[in-house]
Protein backbone atom coordinates (compact mmCIF):
# COMPACT_ATOMS: atom_id res chain seq x y z
CA UNK A 1 0.00 0.00 0.00
CA UNK A 2 1.23 3.40 -0.77
CA UNK A 3 -0.34 5.02 1.86
CA UNK A 4 -1.92 7.69 -0.17
CA UNK A 5 -5.80 8.80 -0.21
CA UNK A 6 -8.09 8.65 -3.67
CA UNK A 7 -7.92 12.45 -4.81
CA UNK A 8 -11.44 14.53 -3.52
CA UNK A 9 -14.19 14.22 -6.07
CA UNK A 10 -15.07 17.55 -6.81
CA UNK A 11 -18.54 18.33 -6.44
CA UNK A 12 -19.99 19.84 -8.87
CA UNK A 13 -23.76 21.85 -8.41
CA UNK A 14 -26.50 24.10 -9.93
CA UNK A 15 -29.26 25.65 -8.70
CA UNK A 16 -33.20 26.24 -10.19
CA UNK A 17 -34.93 28.83 -8.16
CA UNK A 18 -38.83 28.29 -9.21
CA UNK A 19 -40.54 31.75 -8.82
CA UNK A 20 -42.77 33.60 -11.04
CA UNK A 21 -42.31 36.78 -10.03
CA UNK A 22 -38.08 36.73 -9.77
CA UNK A 23 -38.12 35.44 -12.95
CA UNK A 24 -40.45 38.40 -14.00
CA UNK A 25 -38.27 40.64 -12.85
CA UNK A 26 -40.75 41.88 -10.05
CA UNK A 27 -37.88 41.05 -7.45
CA UNK A 28 -34.67 40.00 -6.92
CA UNK A 29 -34.16 36.33 -6.26
CA UNK A 30 -33.25 35.81 -2.72
CA UNK A 31 -33.40 32.15 -2.17
CA UNK A 32 -30.80 31.12 -4.81
CA UNK A 33 -27.81 32.88 -4.03
CA UNK A 34 -28.51 32.03 0.00
CA UNK A 35 -28.32 28.36 -1.19
CA UNK A 36 -25.02 29.00 -3.22
CA UNK A 37 -23.83 30.40 -0.26
CA UNK A 38 -24.27 27.40 1.80
CA UNK A 39 -23.16 24.94 -1.22
CA UNK A 40 -19.89 27.36 -1.56
CA UNK A 41 -19.43 27.38 2.13
CA UNK A 42 -19.06 23.51 2.30
CA UNK A 43 -16.37 23.82 -1.10
CA UNK A 44 -18.99 22.64 -3.83
CA UNK A 45 -18.58 24.71 -6.95
CA UNK A 46 -22.15 25.88 -8.17
CA UNK A 47 -22.13 26.07 -11.78
CA UNK A 48 -24.76 28.71 -11.97
CA UNK A 49 -28.49 29.76 -11.01
CA UNK A 50 -31.27 28.98 -13.42
CA UNK A 51 -34.46 31.38 -12.60
CA UNK A 52 -37.53 30.00 -14.13
CA UNK A 53 -41.72 30.37 -13.41
CA UNK A 54 -43.90 28.21 -11.44
CA UNK A 55 -45.11 25.51 -13.58
CA UNK A 56 -44.81 21.72 -14.11
CA UNK A 57 -43.21 21.72 -17.75
CA UNK A 58 -40.80 24.25 -17.39
CA UNK A 59 -39.28 23.52 -13.94
CA UNK A 60 -39.05 19.53 -15.50
CA UNK A 61 -37.53 21.34 -18.45
CA UNK A 62 -34.63 23.40 -15.57
CA UNK A 63 -34.23 20.40 -14.19
CA UNK A 64 -33.01 18.00 -16.92
CA UNK A 65 -30.75 20.85 -18.08
CA UNK A 66 -29.10 21.87 -14.92
CA UNK A 67 -28.43 17.81 -14.61
CA UNK A 68 -26.95 17.63 -17.96
CA UNK A 69 -23.40 18.72 -16.18
CA UNK A 70 -24.07 18.95 -11.78
CA UNK A 71 -23.73 16.20 -9.51
CA UNK A 72 -26.50 17.62 -7.58
CA UNK A 73 -29.30 19.91 -8.73
CA UNK A 74 -31.17 21.85 -5.62
CA UNK A 75 -34.40 23.50 -6.50
CA UNK A 76 -36.07 26.65 -4.40
CA UNK A 77 -38.93 26.89 -4.15
CA UNK A 78 -43.01 25.47 -5.86
CA UNK A 79 -42.81 23.09 -2.52
CA UNK A 80 -45.92 24.93 -0.74
CA UNK A 81 -49.19 23.92 -1.10
CA UNK A 82 -50.30 27.02 -3.55
CA UNK A 83 -52.18 25.69 -6.71
CA UNK A 84 -49.27 27.15 -8.83
CA UNK A 85 -46.64 24.88 -6.71
CA UNK A 86 -45.83 21.98 -8.86
CA UNK A 87 -41.73 21.79 -8.11
CA UNK A 88 -42.05 18.15 -6.66
CA UNK A 89 -44.51 16.77 -9.02
CA UNK A 90 -42.04 18.28 -12.18
CA UNK A 91 -39.20 16.42 -9.99
CA UNK A 92 -40.64 13.07 -10.13
CA UNK A 93 -41.59 13.62 -14.28
CA UNK A 94 -38.21 13.96 -14.63
CA UNK A 95 -35.65 11.30 -11.67
CA UNK A 96 -35.81 7.68 -12.10
CA UNK A 97 -35.75 7.23 -8.06
CA UNK A 98 -36.85 8.91 -5.23
CA UNK A 99 -34.36 9.27 -2.30
CA UNK A 100 -36.94 10.03 0.60
CA UNK A 101 -34.96 10.09 3.57
CA UNK A 102 -33.65 13.63 2.24
CA UNK A 103 -36.79 15.34 1.93
CA UNK A 104 -37.59 13.43 5.65
CA UNK A 105 -34.52 14.88 7.60
CA UNK A 106 -35.33 18.36 5.75
CA UNK A 107 -38.69 17.88 7.10
CA UNK A 108 -38.36 16.64 10.63
CA UNK A 109 -35.17 19.29 11.27
CA UNK A 110 -37.54 22.09 10.24
CA UNK A 111 -40.26 21.06 12.15
CA UNK A 112 -38.21 22.02 15.16
CA UNK A 113 -38.29 25.16 14.07
CA UNK A 114 -41.61 26.02 12.48
CA UNK A 115 -45.14 24.07 12.36
CA UNK A 116 -44.95 25.19 8.63
CA UNK A 117 -42.92 22.75 8.21
CA UNK A 118 -45.35 20.17 8.13
CA UNK A 119 -46.87 21.69 4.57
CA UNK A 120 -43.56 21.23 2.67
CA UNK A 121 -43.95 19.16 -0.19
CA UNK A 122 -40.62 18.90 -1.15
CA UNK A 123 -38.91 15.67 -2.69
CA UNK A 124 -35.72 14.25 -3.64
CA UNK A 125 -34.45 12.24 -6.12
CA UNK A 126 -31.87 10.26 -8.97
CA UNK A 127 -31.88 11.40 -12.19
CA UNK A 128 -29.48 9.49 -14.02
CA UNK A 129 -26.14 10.38 -12.02
CA UNK A 130 -27.61 13.96 -10.33
CA UNK A 131 -29.29 13.98 -7.18
CA UNK A 132 -31.96 16.76 -7.34
CA UNK A 133 -33.02 18.15 -4.21
CA UNK A 134 -35.78 20.48 -3.54
CA UNK A 135 -35.89 23.03 -0.83
CA UNK A 136 -38.50 25.92 -0.15
CA UNK A 137 -38.68 29.19 -1.72
CA UNK A 138 -37.64 31.51 1.16
CA UNK A 139 -34.31 32.42 1.73
CA UNK A 140 -34.31 31.18 5.41
CA UNK A 141 -35.87 27.93 4.45
CA UNK A 142 -34.00 27.31 1.97
CA UNK A 143 -30.42 27.23 3.67
CA UNK A 144 -31.64 25.86 6.39
CA UNK A 145 -32.61 22.95 4.19
CA UNK A 146 -29.58 23.03 2.37
CA UNK A 147 -27.41 23.07 5.76
CA UNK A 148 -29.56 19.79 6.65
CA UNK A 149 -28.22 17.61 3.74
CA UNK A 150 -25.29 19.25 2.66
CA UNK A 151 -22.78 16.59 5.06
CA UNK A 152 -24.32 13.79 2.63
CA UNK A 153 -24.16 15.26 -0.83
CA UNK A 154 -20.20 14.46 -0.85
CA UNK A 155 -20.96 10.74 -0.02
CA UNK A 156 -24.26 10.59 -2.25
CA UNK A 157 -22.37 11.97 -5.40
CA UNK A 158 -20.10 9.42 -5.04
CA UNK A 159 -22.59 6.76 -4.57
CA UNK A 160 -24.17 7.97 -7.84
CA UNK A 161 -20.55 7.34 -9.68
CA UNK A 162 -20.40 3.85 -8.37
CA UNK A 163 -17.98 4.50 -5.68
CA UNK A 164 -17.54 2.14 -2.65
CA UNK A 165 -20.07 1.65 -0.05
Amino acid sequence: MSGSTPEARVVRARIVTVSTRASAGVYDDTAGPAVEAVLAGAGITVLGTTVVPDGREGVSRAIIDACRDADVVITNGGTGMHPKDTTPEATRDVIDREVPGLAEAIRATSLAITPMAMLSRGIAGIRDRTLVVNVPGSPKGARESVEVVIGVLGHAVDQLAAGDH
